[in-house]
């Protein structure tokens, strides 16, 4: 995975699809060679192709960030790191907490915060010795104020928030930048309907009547435009909903 040596490097993870390969596609184009990861091999491979037929420079290794051993793996076959997004995650289920599954809750913290604790200690040192690197955390809306339902994703996307607070303080100093990207809804092929077990009538029901909700290119835009601030700039935390959501709980519909 040897990358142009001029060419700085961004790592990101969950890229088989919505924000992740999105913002893979945003920080080719800002000229980043970008290292793809995800579990599924086949969707990553397939965006590495794309980008380097036009013209970018993209690697794709496959990988499941809640496995430290094959993160370790990894972070050892880079050359470098200037860019890590730690954006794999997601949501399982919307049950309230008497009846919610500890299943779901298990594997969503696994994912968005001890996932995102993986990558971040793993490419830290490499981060660091950049002399400019910069740590992305998406988090959610659902990070900063709970909703009904949603307390098993509420607290791991709590825990990931916390995670990038906290790191930004143990790191002052150093030349590292820590960002918070906090979207709310955003509308992707896939969120909705895993969270939903493959449930399509239910994901759609997220979305009813809401004109515009923000797309995975909107929120790309905004990982790109934080990362790409001049080097003292750090763009500690940006929420970003679409105008028809004041908060988690207030949505206009349009029925």
């Amino acid at each position: 995975m040897t990358a142009a040596a001029t060419r700085r490097t961004a790592v990101v993870t969950g890229a088989s699809s919505g924000i992740g390969a999105a913002t893979a596609r945003k920080l080719a184009e800002a000229d980043y060679h970008v290292v793809l990861t995800a579990r599924r091999k086949d969707r990553i491979e397939t965006l590495a192709a794309e980008l380097a037929e036009a013209g970018r420079s993209a690697a794709a290794y496959a990988l499941d960030v809640t496995d430290r051993t094959a993160v370790d793996a990894f972070a050892a076959a880079l050359d470098r790191v200037d860019v890590l997004v730690n954006n794999a995650g997601g949501a399982l289920g919307a049950d309230p907490v008497a009846t919610g599954d500890p299943e779901d809750w298990r594997r969503m913290y696994e994912v968005n915060v001890l996932g995102t604790l993986h990558m971040t200690q793993a490419l830290l040192p490499a981060l660091t010795d950049s002399g400019d690197g910069t740590v992305v955390v998406l988090s959610s809306t659902a990070g900063h104020a709970t909703y009904e339902g949603g307390a098993g994703y509420v607290a791991a996307k709590n825990g990931a928030r916390v995670l990038a607070e906290t790191l930004r303080l143990e790191l002052v100093g150093q030349p590292v930048r820590v960002i918070e990207i906090a979207p709310g809804m955003v509308k992707t092929e896939e969120f909705a309907t895993t969270r939903f077990g493959g449930d399509e009538a239910k994901a759609a029901k997220v979305y009813e009547g809401v004109a515009e909700p923000l797309t995975a290119d909107d929120v790309a835009d905004t990982i790109a435009w934080t990362v790409t601030r001049p080097s003292h700039v750090n763009v500690d935390l940006l929420v970003v909903r679409p105008r028809a959501q004041a908060s988690n709980t207030k949505v206009h519909r349009e029925l």
